[in-house]
Protein backbone atom coordinates (compact mmCIF):
# COMPACT_ATOMS: atom_id res chain seq x y z
CA UNK A 1 0.00 0.00 0.00
CA UNK A 2 1.01 3.47 -1.03
CA UNK A 3 -1.68 5.37 1.44
CA UNK A 4 -0.84 5.57 5.32
CA UNK A 5 -3.76 4.04 7.58
CA UNK A 6 -4.32 8.25 8.39
CA UNK A 7 -5.42 9.02 4.75
CA UNK A 8 -7.16 5.70 4.52
CA UNK A 9 -9.78 6.49 7.25
CA UNK A 10 -9.86 10.02 6.03
CA UNK A 11 -11.01 9.35 2.76
CA UNK A 12 -13.34 6.39 3.43
CA UNK A 13 -14.71 9.23 6.02
CA UNK A 14 -15.09 11.54 2.85
CA UNK A 15 -16.95 8.65 1.00
CA UNK A 16 -19.54 8.50 4.40
CA UNK A 17 -20.16 12.56 3.93
CA UNK A 18 -20.64 12.41 0.43
CA UNK A 19 -22.92 10.04 0.58
CA UNK A 20 -25.17 11.41 3.42
CA UNK A 21 -24.80 15.22 1.74
CA UNK A 22 -24.84 14.58 -1.97
CA UNK A 23 -21.95 16.15 -2.67
CA UNK A 24 -19.60 14.37 -4.89
CA UNK A 25 -15.52 13.79 -4.44
CA UNK A 26 -13.00 14.52 -7.10
CA UNK A 27 -11.23 11.79 -7.84
CA UNK A 28 -8.70 9.78 -4.91
CA UNK A 29 -6.54 8.77 -8.19
CA UNK A 30 -5.44 12.12 -8.94
CA UNK A 31 -5.49 13.69 -5.62
CA UNK A 32 -3.13 10.75 -4.58
CA UNK A 33 -1.68 9.77 -7.32
CA UNK A 34 0.81 6.58 -6.10
CA UNK A 35 -2.37 4.75 -4.79
CA UNK A 36 -2.70 0.93 -5.81
CA UNK A 37 -5.35 -1.70 -5.38
CA UNK A 38 -4.62 -2.09 -2.04
CA UNK A 39 -5.21 1.28 -1.26
CA UNK A 40 -8.50 1.52 -3.12
CA UNK A 41 -9.73 -1.90 -1.03
CA UNK A 42 -8.79 -0.75 2.25
CA UNK A 43 -10.71 2.69 1.68
CA UNK A 44 -13.76 0.88 0.55
CA UNK A 45 -13.39 -1.62 3.80
CA UNK A 46 -12.75 1.28 6.04
CA UNK A 47 -16.40 2.72 4.77
CA UNK A 48 -17.86 -0.34 5.43
CA UNK A 49 -16.34 -0.71 8.74
CA UNK A 50 -17.81 2.88 9.31
CA UNK A 51 -21.46 1.52 8.22
CA UNK A 52 -21.48 -2.11 9.88
CA UNK A 53 -20.37 0.29 13.20
CA UNK A 54 -23.86 2.18 12.24
CA UNK A 55 -25.51 -0.86 12.55
CA UNK A 56 -25.78 -1.62 9.07
CA UNK A 57 -25.45 -5.80 8.44
CA UNK A 58 -23.80 -7.31 5.16
CA UNK A 59 -26.12 -9.31 3.18
CA UNK A 60 -23.59 -10.44 0.25
CA UNK A 61 -21.11 -9.12 -2.35
CA UNK A 62 -21.26 -7.39 -5.77
CA UNK A 63 -18.92 -8.05 -8.77
CA UNK A 64 -18.97 -5.37 -11.14
CA UNK A 65 -16.98 -3.77 -14.90
CA UNK A 66 -17.16 -8.00 -15.67
CA UNK A 67 -18.43 -7.98 -19.16
CA UNK A 68 -17.34 -5.38 -22.18
CA UNK A 69 -20.45 -3.63 -22.28
CA UNK A 70 -19.97 -2.36 -18.78
CA UNK A 71 -15.76 -1.81 -19.42
CA UNK A 72 -16.55 0.36 -22.35
CA UNK A 73 -19.19 2.14 -20.28
CA UNK A 74 -16.69 3.31 -17.91
CA UNK A 75 -13.08 2.98 -19.68
CA UNK A 76 -12.08 0.54 -16.82
CA UNK A 77 -10.64 -2.81 -18.22
CA UNK A 78 -10.85 -5.06 -15.59
CA UNK A 79 -13.49 -6.28 -12.83
CA UNK A 80 -14.04 -5.25 -9.00
CA UNK A 81 -15.97 -6.36 -6.03
CA UNK A 82 -18.21 -4.69 -3.36
CA UNK A 83 -20.27 -5.35 -0.57
CA UNK A 84 -23.76 -5.56 -0.41
CA UNK A 85 -25.52 -4.28 3.10
CA UNK A 86 -29.19 -4.66 4.10
CA UNK A 87 -30.42 -1.62 3.54
CA UNK A 88 -29.44 -1.91 -0.05
CA UNK A 89 -32.13 -4.24 -0.38
CA UNK A 90 -35.19 -3.18 -2.12
CA UNK A 91 -38.31 -5.36 -2.83
CA UNK A 92 -39.67 -5.74 -6.55
CA UNK A 93 -42.51 -4.06 -8.09
CA UNK A 94 -42.24 -0.52 -5.49
CA UNK A 95 -40.95 2.75 -5.82
CA UNK A 96 -37.42 3.40 -5.27
CA UNK A 97 -36.80 6.97 -3.17
CA UNK A 98 -34.91 9.04 -5.87
CA UNK A 99 -33.60 11.46 -3.12
CA UNK A 100 -31.68 8.37 -1.50
CA UNK A 101 -28.96 8.61 -4.77
CA UNK A 102 -26.81 11.30 -6.43
CA UNK A 103 -26.69 10.55 -9.95
CA UNK A 104 -28.66 6.47 -10.42
CA UNK A 105 -28.01 3.97 -13.21
CA UNK A 106 -29.58 1.09 -13.92
CA UNK A 107 -28.05 -2.85 -14.61
CA UNK A 108 -29.26 -6.06 -15.44
CA UNK A 109 -27.40 -9.35 -13.52
CA UNK A 110 -28.03 -12.38 -12.06
CA UNK A 111 -27.55 -13.24 -8.29
CA UNK A 112 -26.62 -16.30 -6.88
CA UNK A 113 -27.98 -17.14 -3.52
CA UNK A 114 -24.92 -19.77 -1.95
CA UNK A 115 -25.81 -22.39 0.09
CA UNK A 116 -21.94 -23.65 0.81
CA UNK A 117 -18.70 -21.80 1.71
CA UNK A 118 -16.31 -20.40 -1.25
CA UNK A 119 -12.82 -20.12 -0.62
CA UNK A 120 -9.68 -19.27 -2.27
CA UNK A 121 -9.11 -20.85 -5.85
CA UNK A 122 -12.80 -22.28 -6.98
CA UNK A 123 -13.64 -23.46 -10.57
CA UNK A 124 -17.06 -22.79 -12.09
CA UNK A 125 -18.57 -26.17 -11.10
CA UNK A 126 -17.47 -25.61 -7.57
CA UNK A 127 -19.58 -22.22 -7.79
CA UNK A 128 -22.70 -23.72 -9.05
CA UNK A 129 -22.57 -26.98 -6.74
CA UNK A 130 -22.28 -24.29 -4.03
CA UNK A 131 -25.21 -22.35 -5.10
CA UNK A 132 -28.68 -22.64 -3.88
CA UNK A 133 -30.12 -20.92 -6.66
CA UNK A 134 -30.28 -18.30 -9.18
CA UNK A 135 -32.86 -15.04 -9.44
CA UNK A 136 -32.92 -12.37 -11.72
CA UNK A 137 -31.88 -9.17 -9.95
CA UNK A 138 -31.50 -5.30 -10.88
CA UNK A 139 -28.30 -3.62 -9.39
CA UNK A 140 -28.91 0.16 -8.73
CA UNK A 141 -25.17 1.87 -9.23
CA UNK A 142 -23.83 5.24 -7.63
CA UNK A 143 -20.71 7.81 -7.84
CA UNK A 144 -20.42 9.38 -4.20
CA UNK A 145 -16.66 10.04 -6.61
CA UNK A 146 -17.22 12.18 -9.74
CA UNK A 147 -17.92 9.70 -12.76
CA UNK A 148 -16.25 12.36 -14.94
CA UNK A 149 -13.64 15.10 -13.61
CA UNK A 150 -15.03 18.26 -14.58
CA UNK A 151 -11.28 20.07 -15.47
CA UNK A 152 -9.47 17.15 -17.34
CA UNK A 153 -12.91 15.22 -18.55
CA UNK A 154 -11.16 12.21 -17.11
CA UNK A 155 -13.20 9.07 -16.51
CA UNK A 156 -12.68 8.05 -12.85
CA UNK A 157 -10.23 5.10 -12.64
CA UNK A 158 -10.74 1.58 -11.04
CA UNK A 159 -8.83 2.80 -8.29
CA UNK A 160 -11.74 5.18 -7.54
CA UNK A 161 -14.40 2.97 -8.60
CA UNK A 162 -13.36 0.72 -5.76
CA UNK A 163 -13.24 2.99 -3.15
CA UNK A 164 -16.44 3.82 -3.63
CA UNK A 165 -17.47 0.49 -2.96
CA UNK A 166 -17.55 -0.59 -6.89
CA UNK A 167 -20.24 2.17 -6.66
CA UNK A 168 -22.74 0.02 -5.31
CA UNK A 169 -26.08 1.34 -3.87
CA UNK A 170 -28.86 -0.91 -4.30
CA UNK A 171 -30.43 -4.14 -5.39
CA UNK A 172 -33.94 -5.34 -6.62
CA UNK A 173 -34.58 -9.41 -7.12
CA UNK A 174 -37.85 -10.60 -7.95
CA UNK A 175 -38.73 -13.08 -11.06
CA UNK A 176 -38.78 -16.86 -11.17
CA UNK A 177 -35.89 -18.45 -9.03
CA UNK A 178 -34.08 -21.37 -10.53
CA UNK A 179 -31.58 -24.19 -9.70
CA UNK A 180 -28.50 -23.77 -11.03
CA UNK A 181 -28.26 -26.53 -13.25
CA UNK A 182 -31.73 -26.37 -14.32
CA UNK A 183 -31.22 -24.29 -17.17
CA UNK A 184 -27.94 -23.10 -19.59
CA UNK A 185 -27.44 -19.83 -17.42
CA UNK A 186 -24.77 -18.57 -20.29
CA UNK A 187 -28.42 -18.01 -22.22
CA UNK A 188 -30.82 -16.51 -19.80
CA UNK A 189 -31.71 -13.21 -21.58
CA UNK A 190 -32.97 -9.96 -20.53
CA UNK A 191 -34.54 -6.92 -22.66
CA UNK A 192 -34.56 -3.45 -20.39
CA UNK A 193 -37.63 -1.12 -20.75
CA UNK A 194 -37.09 2.30 -19.51
CA UNK A 195 -40.81 4.25 -19.74
CA UNK A 196 -42.05 1.70 -22.16
CA UNK A 197 -38.69 1.91 -24.13
CA UNK A 198 -36.63 -0.53 -25.21
CA UNK A 199 -32.97 0.79 -23.85
CA UNK A 200 -30.75 -2.23 -24.12
CA UNK A 201 -30.77 -6.41 -23.92
CA UNK A 202 -28.16 -8.76 -23.53
CA UNK A 203 -27.05 -12.59 -22.17
CA UNK A 204 -25.51 -13.56 -19.63
CA UNK A 205 -22.97 -15.39 -21.69
CA UNK A 206 -21.56 -11.60 -21.57
CA UNK A 207 -20.13 -11.92 -17.91
CA UNK A 208 -17.02 -14.02 -18.49
CA UNK A 209 -18.49 -16.32 -20.62
CA UNK A 210 -20.56 -17.62 -17.80
CA UNK A 211 -21.79 -15.49 -14.81
CA UNK A 212 -20.48 -18.31 -12.39
CA UNK A 213 -17.08 -17.72 -13.72
CA UNK A 214 -17.48 -13.99 -11.94
CA UNK A 215 -18.15 -15.73 -8.68
CA UNK A 216 -14.70 -18.16 -8.89
CA UNK A 217 -12.66 -15.18 -9.95
CA UNK A 218 -14.38 -12.97 -6.75
CA UNK A 219 -13.51 -16.31 -4.15
CA UNK A 220 -10.03 -15.92 -4.98
CA UNK A 221 -9.71 -12.23 -4.76
CA UNK A 222 -11.24 -12.64 -1.32
CA UNK A 223 -8.49 -15.05 -0.07
CA UNK A 224 -5.66 -12.77 0.87
CA UNK A 225 -7.96 -11.04 3.16
CA UNK A 226 -8.53 -14.53 5.48
CA UNK A 227 -12.28 -13.85 3.64
CA UNK A 228 -14.87 -16.09 2.13
CA UNK A 229 -18.22 -16.39 0.21
CA UNK A 230 -20.91 -17.84 2.67
CA UNK A 231 -23.65 -19.71 3.11
CA UNK A 232 -26.75 -17.74 2.31
CA UNK A 233 -25.01 -14.58 0.79
CA UNK A 234 -26.63 -13.05 -2.35
CA UNK A 235 -23.68 -12.29 -4.99
CA UNK A 236 -24.35 -10.27 -7.90
CA UNK A 237 -22.90 -11.84 -10.55
CA UNK A 238 -22.10 -8.61 -13.05
CA UNK A 239 -24.46 -6.97 -15.20
CA UNK A 240 -24.76 -7.87 -18.88
CA UNK A 241 -26.03 -4.56 -20.32
CA UNK A 242 -24.43 -1.12 -20.12
CA UNK A 243 -25.88 1.10 -17.44
CA UNK A 244 -28.59 3.13 -17.94
CA UNK A 245 -29.91 6.48 -15.96
CA UNK A 246 -32.45 6.74 -13.87
CA UNK A 247 -34.61 9.73 -13.43
CA UNK A 248 -37.15 11.04 -11.04
CA UNK A 249 -40.35 9.38 -12.52
CA UNK A 250 -38.53 6.60 -14.58
CA UNK A 251 -39.97 3.26 -14.39
CA UNK A 252 -37.62 0.35 -15.40
CA UNK A 253 -38.74 -3.17 -16.22
CA UNK A 254 -36.81 -5.77 -17.19
CA UNK A 255 -37.96 -8.89 -18.97
CA UNK A 256 -35.93 -12.07 -17.98
CA UNK A 257 -38.12 -14.48 -21.05
CA UNK A 258 -38.41 -17.86 -18.93
CA UNK A 259 -37.46 -16.28 -15.72
CA UNK A 260 -39.74 -13.66 -15.32
CA UNK A 261 -39.70 -9.81 -14.69
CA UNK A 262 -38.52 -7.12 -12.19
CA UNK A 263 -40.60 -3.73 -12.28
CA UNK A 264 -39.91 -0.49 -10.30
CA UNK A 265 -40.15 3.10 -10.54
CA UNK A 266 -37.65 5.93 -9.25
CA UNK A 267 -40.08 8.43 -7.00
Amino acid sequence: MALDPTTVESLAAELDEAERTHVQLDHFSVRHPQMQLADSYAIQRAWMKRKLAAGRRPIGRKIGLTSRAMQRAVNITEPDHGLLLDDMLFPDGQDIPFARFIEPRVEVELAFILKGRLEGRVSLFDVLNSTDYVVPAIEIIDARIRRVDPTTGRTRAVLDTISDNAANAGIVMGGRPVRPDAIDLRWVGAIMHRNGVIEETGLAAAVLNHPANGIAWLASRLAPYGEALEAGEVVLAGSFTSPQHARAGDSFHVDYGPLGSISVRFQ
